[in-house]
């Protein structure tokens, strides 16, 4: 249910209404909870309030706030402009789920709605002494939140489009990827044996990318009917007609024909891929930033070299000890799931940037140092894998370096990374 929610609530933040929606409906909540204050005692109390202060503030409000509303959006789009010609549009959902932005715009779009409807209400005597008073105050609050808002959001939007932030940004999603699923390397079931045989294949109607596999439904129905299912299509995957999503196998026990369809509506297949249960995503993402990068239009070694620094701090992660309260307890025995290759994330990772910058001894002898890293630090699947990718960058920098003493030097890192092995 936990990932559930999660899931729900990452897809909320990427659409831009919501919370503008949410806090119009908290403004106009407001107008109306100032009145409260008229069915109290407090109006023998508190000082009074004239008409022409309450009403010059909510002018300036909603005179001032729409602007700023518009000019917020304005910036924000131009933000995301940006994210997507200088880093690449699978940055875009992270870059449009931002706190900051999204809270600035909500705050100005609801001070706007609360000015507006506040006034009409004002000017047309809808509030006693203690109603104004409490309305004056209201709306002091109102112009408080929305100047510190704006100081803040001014710094925020000078960045959002940035490369830097939005590598940033990438590497934070990749990183609680990665650790949800050290945490869960079978995402709540059990590991596939090396015994297990296939069984009935079951297909989706869908096409496009596994988001997200309801484990605990699928482990609900195998027991109803004693099933075993050995889901093949991790989130990630393409799904596409003749590309199996899993595999049924019944026992002898089976209780009654395999619905196929249920077995299928677990998995919620979109258009994109998302980076929640996807640490592949993420890389993918690095990795085409890298490439945008070292392209002859761009030119940019040096974001590919910050890239390959951010690789080796996320395979780092992958072997850090994780503690016992952590780790998911196997709760759908039922329910077998691949984990993720380690060859298939090195390959995600490193194939492009080793391929492009294969002639920049920049770039290839800062991959050697980063593999060198990962053989130092890693376990014996992590040291293989780094040094086969070790040996494709120094096959690919043989065929395109033309300086020899600059494939000399790529050698020696080679050599060097022998020796820690």
């Amino acid at each position: 249910m936990g990932d559930r929610i999660r899931f729900f609530l990452t897809r909320i933040s990427e659409r831009l209404w919501v919370k503008p929606l949410a806090v119009c409906v908290l403004s106009i909540a407001g107008v109306f909870f100032a009145k409260m204050a008229d069915n109290t005692e407090i109006g023998q109390s508190v000082p009074e309030i004239t008409r022409d202060s309450v009403e010059t503030l909510l002018k300036v409000i909603t005179s001032s706030m729409l602007v700023i509303a518009t000019f917020t959006v304005a910036s924000m789009v131009s933000a995301y402009n940006s994210a997507s010609n200088t880093a690449t549009p699978r940055s875009f959902p992270l870059v449009i789920s931002d706190d900051v932005s999204q809270n600035a715009l909500s705050t100005f779009i609801g001070a706007f709605i609360f000015g507006i409807v506040a006034l009409i209400a004002f000017q047309n005597g809808y509030y006693d002494k203690a109603g104004r008073f409490a309305l004056f105050v209201l709306t002091l609050m109102v112009l408080t939140i929305v100047i510190i808002t704006f100081v803040r959001w001014v710094d925020r939007i000078a960045r959002l489009g940035r490369l830097g932030t939005i590598i940033d940004k990438v590497e934070a999603a990749t990183t609680a990827a990665i650790l949800r699923r050290r945490c869960a390397p079978s995402l709540g079931g059990a590991p596939v044996t090396p015994d297990q045989n296939e069984g009935q294949a079951i297909y989706g109607e869908s096409i496009g990318y596994v988001q997200r596999i309801d484990i605990p439904a699928l482990q609900k129905y195998a027991e109803e009917i004693q099933i075993r299912i050995t889901v093949v299509a991790l989130p990630g995957t393409f799904a596409a007609p003749g590309r199996a999503l899993a595999y049924v196998s019944s026992g002898p026990d089976a209780s009654s024909a395999v619905e196929m369809g249920r077995i299928a509506r677990t998995f919620l297949i979109g258009d994109d891929r998302t980076f929640d249960d996807d640490p592949r995503f993420g890389l993918v993402v690095l990795s085409e930033i890298a490439s945008r990068a070292l392209s002859p239009a761009v030119n940019d070694p040096g974001t590919a070299i910050d890239i390959i620094g951010t690789f080796v701090r996320l395979f780092s992660l992958w072997n850090i000890p994780i503690k016992a309260d952590d780790i998911k307890a196997c709760a759908c025995d039922r329910v077998q799931v691949y984990e993720l290759s380690l060859q298939d994330m090195f390959d995600d990772a490193f194939s492009a940037i080793s391929r492009d910058g294969a002639g920049m001894i920049e770039v290839v002898a800062r991959l050697q140092k980063a593999f060198g890293s990962l053989v130092f630090s890693g376990d014996a699947t992590m040291r293989d894998v780094a040094m086969h990718h070790a040996r494709l960058t120094l096959a690919r920098a043989e065929k395109k370096m033309e300086f020899p003493e600059d494939f000399e030097r790529v050698q020696k890192l080679f050599r060097n990374i022998n020796t820690i092995q």
